[in-house]
């Protein structure tokens, strides 16, 4: 009889205790299959201190490859398009090959829109994926040995304060000519958020020269320029659009049921509300029973009940839902070692937010880079 073969879309959070299971997937007799644009997934919550410095990018990504093929599973490099669940089978950017699965696990992420952008340019960056915050990093350097750069973020939310923190960081440390940094906020920075968590973001990054505007709508990006739906415009040299996170258009484009956002609608098991040998977890899920932030902390919760039903569809058992849990920690990382602290209503600012951030961080891509040794 031939294997049953589980494949995960994606080596994202929500699939580091499956990744770090192949081993007992494949003992059990079972083909497991790994598909990934790259060798290696970034870790999200560190890409803005690549960024601005604080870490290189050995430092926070996970040697997917390697520790999938060292474990005895197969790893594909490439793009999915699609899905085709009659057949059974995910379909890959520029390939004819279509790979089969008896169950199939979604961990695809999501992505900037890039909407506003009416000409593309090599100087506009989107914080995912995270590499292109590395291209980024090297492209402001580049030009800053030169003159001061303007930089422009565009967006209110967490992102965008992180990213401008991070570059002033970077160019301060590495002896560029200090950017005129600009965020272009919409209504405000930090909407919906605690007041006080938006006034020691905006006195940490006012302080060090950065520029908040708020009440300010973008229109488009083009030649750039920063159009303004009020009719004004601003140049700007480096464009980072961090206009919130939209889930891959994989499951739309498949025809698969999807939430108001486009995510993959699964059920409390994390499963497809249309197919139940398809689940998914992170951010490129609708989670039908209440709405999810996208935030990394859902996916680390899922992490246990994502790989205990994939395990279970295998072997025709039953399935475990999963609870999202109360309150989570947010920690922004504002560059020059200072960030925000948020838990309940015990909110702080300062160096002793960024190393608390700081130790969770390396911790948490501590213990899945011990996979690859």
């Amino acid at each position: 009889m031939a294997k049953k073969k589980l494949v995960l879309i994606g080596g994202g959070h929500a699939h580091m205790v499956t990744l770090s299971n192949i081993h007992t997937i494949v003992d059990k007799g079972y083909d497991v299959t790994v598909i990934q644009p790259s060798d290696y997934h970034y870790y999200s919550g560190m890409g803005p201190g690549m960024l601005g410095g604080t870490y290189h990018p050995d430092d926070i990504r996970f040697a997917t490859r390697k520790v999938v093929e060292q474990q005895g599973g197969n790893f594909v490099s490439g793009k999915v398009t699609s899905i085709d669940p009659e057949k059974q089978v995910v379909r890959l950017e520029n390939s004819e090959q279509e790979i089969e699965y008896d169950v199939l696990s979604c961990n695809a992420g999501s992505f900037v829109p890039r909407d506003i952008i009416q000409t593309d340019s090599p100087n506009i960056f989107t914080a995912k994926p995270i590499e292109s915050l590395f291209q980024a990093q090297e492209k402001i350097l580049s030009l800053s040995k030169e003159r001061p750069l303007h930089i422009a973020i565009i967006g209110g939310g967490p992102s965008s304060i992180e990213i401008a923190g991070n570059v002033q960081q970077l160019c301060q440390h590495q002896g560029a000519h200090q950017p005129h940094i600009s965020i272009y906020a919409g209504r405000q920075i930090i909407a919906g958020k605690p007041a006080k968590i938006r006034k020691l973001a905006l006195a940490s990054l006012t302080r060090r020269g950065v520029k908040v505007l708020e009440g300010t709508y973008v229109k488009n990006i083009d030649q750039g320029m920063i159009n303004l739906k009020d009719g004004t415009s601003y140049p700007a040299d480096i464009v980072f659009p961090a206009v919130g996170v939209r889930p891959s258009p994989i499951f739309a484009n498949s025809g698969l049921p999807v939430g108001p956002d486009g995510g993959l609608l699964v059920n409390r098991f994390l499963q497809s509300t249309a197919h139940p040998n398809i689940f998914g977890g992170g951010d490129c899920i609708y989670f039908e029973p209440e709405p999810l932030d996208k935030v990394g902390v859902y996916a680390v919760r899922q992490n246990p009940v994502l790989y205990h039903n994939l395990m279970a569809s295998l072997a025709g058992e039953p399935l475990e839902t999963f609870q999202p849990g109360g309150s989570y920690l947010l920690i922004y990382n504002l560059g020059n070692n200072e960030g925000v602290f948020c838990k309940w209503f015990f909110i702080f600012g300062g160096k002793l937010a960024f190393k608390i951030k700081d130790y969770i961080d390396r911790k948490f891509i501590e213990e899945f880079q011990a996979l690859e040794k």
